[in-house]
């Protein structure tokens, strides 16, 4: 007997509890009037580097803070701690994704003050997050170089869902061989019309011009709901 009409049925209600929730962050994001970015991508593109890079420039300018998702260890907090900005992990155990609760738990108690930004780093995973609202204000999806140029085509979801897409590790870019004018059609292919920025962390090319774009979404009315 099968029994996936269930399953829908579960899955269902916890995208509906799910969106209560991040409604409701996203209300008190919006009164605080703290922007916040949420990144995903599969692992090994590089978040983390990328993450750390953006902590650390906007850190003595801006208030900024960030939670960090993995599946059992505290790594990536650890690293995003040296851009002196305030982090917190979030382990999910057994889950491939962050969910609005689990941002609402995070920031409970945690006495971080206003923020001018908050960033949220996904568990590295390119399919679960693409279902989970977390009330951010914009989330970017992550690919590499070192991944090729198909990513877009092969998970259309996320970079449906996500606001703009971010191509990192551009130094390696000569190395691989990678093609970005396929891999900008290819995003375009999925999701006409959607910016993108490509970027090294370790080299800095493209930095500035993505903070650019990240300082002045600040100044910018805040919607209670998603774009």
């Amino acid at each position: 007997m099968s029994v996936e009409p269930r399953l829908l049925e579960v899955r269902k209600n916890v995208l509906k509890q799910n969106d209560v929730i991040a409604r409701e962050l996203r209300e008190r994001f919006r009164t605080q009037r703290t922007f916040v970015v949420s990144l995903v991508s599969s692992p090994g593109a590089g978040k983390t580097a990328f993450l750390e890079k953006t902590l650390t420039l906007l850190q003595p300018h801006y208030r900024v803070a960030a939670l960090v998702g993995d599946l059992a260890t505290e790594n990536d907090a650890v690293r995003l701690a040296r851009s002196q900005a305030p982090v917190r992990q979030i382990t999910t155990g057994t889950l491939c994704h962050l969910e609005a609760a689990m941002v609402d738990n995070a920031l409970k108690e945690w006495g971080i003050g206003k923020l001018d930004f908050l960033f949220i780093e996904n568990v590295g995973n390119l399919v679960c997050p693409s279902s989970y609202d977390l009330g951010e204000n914009l989330r970017l999806v992550l690919l590499s170089v070192t991944e090729g140029e198909d990513k877009p085509l092969k998970y259309p979801t996320i970079f449906n869902s996500a606001d703009v897409a971010v191509i990192t590790k551009m130094d390696l870019a000569e190395a691989v061989e990678f093609d970005e004018e396929t891999v900008k059609a290819n995003i375009q292919a999925v999701r006409p019309g959607m910016r993108h920025f490509a970027v090294s962390a370790k080299s800095g090319v493209g930095l500035q011009e993505y903070l650019q774009f990240l300082t002045a979404r600040i100044a910018e009315p805040m919607q209670q709901e998603p774009a």
